[in-house]
């Protein structure tokens, strides 16, 4: 059964207000404003410098907000620290991959995991292994990568080192999730079982997703709405169908690849 049509105006969880952010008074993204509902899927789409990776980088707090606001929950947090969104519930991936060599996959799911609990409670997570043993065993087996625990990071293809970056993302329990080029670098034999699993985040575990994809066929069938950017604003955001029949769009991106 589908979704509500307007998710965001009923239980907004992530709002931009005129987001922008200029250097040296450039700006790069401008004047971004947009809602978020409840396990919505929204992907963005545009040429190479439209500003999604930008735009990504003010929402988790990488690049400082130079205009508007932002507010997760409600709560305004334009000016957090990326660590303190994080707490908020706030996940990230980014367009490369990047681990510990020498770190087995379980090792980098354990580190994440410590993190998230914090200082006072990781001492408490060490102390009772055995469920913390569960907490990543449990994660492993949900990105399918139960098989490779031990494996060193480096060993990983790119499409499971995509699947490692879902787990250290998943074990900390994050409301909203960022994906920036999940596909990036990822075989085409890898490509659909790597869908099926940020579906089953987005569907099965009721995680709000955005994400950055240029694989137009991937988020074709992910997506609840798609978000244009151009020229570091938003050119567009509608259904998938509304937005692939806008004119605007199609004018606008006339002879290059989405």
């Amino acid at each position: 059964m589908p979704r509500p049509a307007s998710p965001a105006v009923v239980a907004p969880v992530l709002r931009l207000d005129g987001l922008g952010w200029a250097v040296r008074g450039v700006p790069i993204v401008e004047d971004v404003s947009f809602s978020v509902g409840e396990g919505e899927f929204i992907a963005f789409i545009g040429p190479n410098g439209a500003g999604k990776t930008s735009l990504f980088n003010l929402i988790s707090g990488i690049c400082p907000a130079t205009a508007g606001s932002l507010e997760l929950d409600g709560a305004d947090i334009t000016a957090e620290p990326v660590h303190a969104r994080a707490r908020r519930g706030l996940g990230r991936t980014f367009q490369t991959s990047s681990f510990w060599p020498g770190t087995t996959v379980a090792g980098h799911v354990r580190l994440a995991a410590q993190a998230a609990a914090g200082p006072r409670a990781s001492y408490r997570i060490w102390r009772r292994a055995d469920r913390y043993a569960d907490r990543v065993a449990e994660t492993l087996a949900r990105t399918e990568l139960a098989h490779r625990a031990g494996t060193p990071a480096s060993a990983l293809s790119h499409g499971e080192k995509r699947k490692l970056e879902l787990a250290v993302l998943l074990v900390s329990d994050p409301r909203l999730i960022l994906l920036d080029e999940p596909m990036a670098g990822v075989s085409a034999e890898e490509v659909p079982a790597l869908t099926e699993l940020i579906r089953s985040v987005h569907r099965d575990l009721g995680r709000t997703v955005l994400m950055v994809e240029h694989h137009m066929d991937v988020l074709l069938g992910l997506a609840d709405r798609v978000a244009v950017m151009h020229h570091g604003t938003l050119l567009a955001l509608d259904t998938p169908d509304a937005v692939m029949a806008d004119t605007t769009v199609q004018q606008a991106y006339l002879g290059e690849a989405l």
